[in-house]
Order: C-alpha cells, then sequence, then structure tokens
C-alpha cells in the first residue's frame, strides 16, 4: 500500500504543478458586458440569416416579389404617370417598391417569430449563458441586412428601365440608408406587436396599413392630385416623406423637409415601439406568452 502511495502522489504533484504554471488563464467574459452583447447580436443575425437565405419563401418575398412588382407598375402604370406628373415614373416607383418589401420582409420576420416563440426556441435561448438584449438587437441586425439586400436589388432592375443617380454619390448613399432605416424601424413596430397579438391577427392588422400606406401615397402621383382633404394626410405619412426624400436624392427636388420627416417619424417609431418589442419579446421568452 505505501508503495502505491508513494507512487501516485508525486503524479498528483506534478498535474497540480502544471495546472498552476503551464495551463492558461482564460480571463471571464461577463454575461452582459458590451462585447459579449455584440458577439451575442451578430451570432443571432447570423442565425437568421442563414435560416432565410435556405427558406424559398423568403428568398421570394426578398427579392423577385419586388422586382416584379416593380416591373408590372412599369408595363402597366408607367407611361400614363410620365404623362400626368410630367415627370419619370420611375422615380416614384422604386423608392415605393424599396419601401413596401421593408415592410412586408417585417411581416415574414415576425411570423418567423411566433415560430420560435411556439417551438420554444426563445425559451431555450433564454436559459443559456446568451446576452439577454442580443435576440433582439441581432433580428434587428438581420432585418437592416435583409432590407438593404432587398433594396439593391431593386434599384438593380430600376437601372434596366431608367432609374438613375443623378445628384451624385453621397445623396445615392443617402438613399440607400433610407429603406433601411424605414424598414428597421417598421420592424420594431412589427415586433411589437408580434408580442401580443396571434399569427393571422397580425398578418391582417399589418395587410391593412401596408394596403393603405401603398395606395395613398406621392409614389404614384403628386399630392396636388389628391382630393384637398385628404393633400395633408397623404404628403405627411411615412412612405410620402420616404418617397419625396428618395425623389430628391435621385431625380432631384426637395431634399431636407421630406428627410426630416422621415427621421421623425423612423425614430419616433423606435421610441414608441422599442420597450414594448423589448418587454414582449422577454415574456414570449420566459413564459412562451
Amino acid at each position: 500500500m505505501s508503495s502505491v502511495e508513494t507512487t501516485v502522489a508525486p503524479a498528483d504533484n506534478v498535474i497540480a504543478h502544471l495546472g498552476r504554471s503551464s495551463l492558461p488563464e482564460v480571463a471571464a467574459r461577463a454575461e452582459n458586458s458590451v462585447r459579449t452583447w455584440a458577439a451575442h447580436s451578430l451570432i443571432q443575425c447570423r442565425r437568421l440569416l442563414l435560416a432565410w437565405a435556405r427558406d424559398p419563401a423568403t428568398t421570394i418575398q426578398t427579392l423577385l416579389y419586388p422586382a416584379l412588382t416593380l416591373l408590372m407598375f412599369r408595363i402597366v402604370l408607367g407611361d400614363s404617370i410620365t404623362l400626368a406628373t410630367g415627370k419619370p415614373s420611375v422615380y416614384g416607383t422604386v423608392p415605393l417598391i424599396t419601401l413596401v418589401a421593408a415592410m412586408s420582409g417585417a411581416v415574414v420576420s415576425a411570423l418567423g417569430f411566433k415560430v420560435e416563440k411556439m417551438t420554444g426556441l426563445l425559451g431555450r435561448f433564454w436559459t443559456m449563458p446568451i446576452h439577454r438584449a442580443a435576440g433582439v438587437t441581432g433580428r434587428l441586425l438581420a432585418e437592416a441586412i435583409r432590407v438593404l439586400t432587398t433594396t439593391l436589388f431593386v434599384l438593380l432592375v430600376g437601372f434596366t428601365i431608367g432609374f438613375r443617380f443623378d445628384q451624385g454619390p453621397a445623396a445615392a448613399l443617402a438613399l440607400i440608408g433610407i429603406p433601411v432605416l424605414f424598414g428597421v424601424a417598421f420592424a420594431v413596430l412589427v415586433t411589437a406587436l408580434a408580442t401580443v397579438s396571434e399569427g393571422v391577427m397580425l398578418v391582417n392588422i399589418i395587410g391593412i396599413v401596408n394596403t393603405l400606406l401603398m395606395f395613398f401615397n406621392s409614389g404614384f402621383v403628386p399630392t396636388f392630385v389628391y382630393p384637398s382633404w385628404l393633400q395633408g394626410v397623404v404628403g405627411n405619412q411615412p412612405m410620402s416623406c420616404a418617397i419625396d426624400a428618395m425623389r430628391g436624392l435621385s431625380y432631384g427636388g426637395p431634399v431636407a423637409q421630406p428627410l426630416l420627416k422621415t427621421l421623425a417619424w423612423t425614430i419616433g417609431m423606435i421610441v414608441v415601439f422599442a420597450y414594448p418589442a423589448i418587454r414582449g419579446y422577454r415574456r414570449a421568452a420566459e413564459t412562451g406568452a
């Protein structure tokens, strides 16, 4: 027995010595640190982008549907709008389609959120050592990338039917940024609604909003064409403000006022709906409700 003890004891001492002197010490990273939040948000963003890329319906909604809608508007209404307004219709319909695509894609994302909640995936994420805010910020970051991809694709299709950046590269970058900011703000609104409504109800509510905004805006015809009692509403609704700013940044015309209105609308949506979206996301993750 004594010989076995004298044989094992030195081995234990060697292991202990190696553990103290040879193995590197790894600094513990706080679960709620900013660095962890950024890293986990990127992971969640990548997860969503991969899921969307592998889903044919999402690809159709993101790329094919907006492009075909733009071409349809050009074929059916393009010349009529140009003759009625005296301006190329493409400078109104291209911005319009980018914004409609941003809103429609947000609904698809919200339905995916509902599926994750029902399957318990959100709850499993909540029990893991993951930053609590990473789920929301990762989803919004993925939305921004999706809207950017859609916007670039719609602009590419628009170039084939006459759309041009006539105001220079800086204006072009600002134009591209407007749908992205608008899409993120709308995604915050939709996420807040998704946490308190059922899937069918959510689609119906957002469908009504999308339809009203899509047909009562300055993308098809100027605001003064609408009845006088409706002109104030149409000219100041969020899509009209964004379309007017994008038209000014591409074709020419007023930019400052519609751009400020667009910023006010988007920042306002984020401020109003961010807290309900965060609270609803947390409630869905904790309770599955």
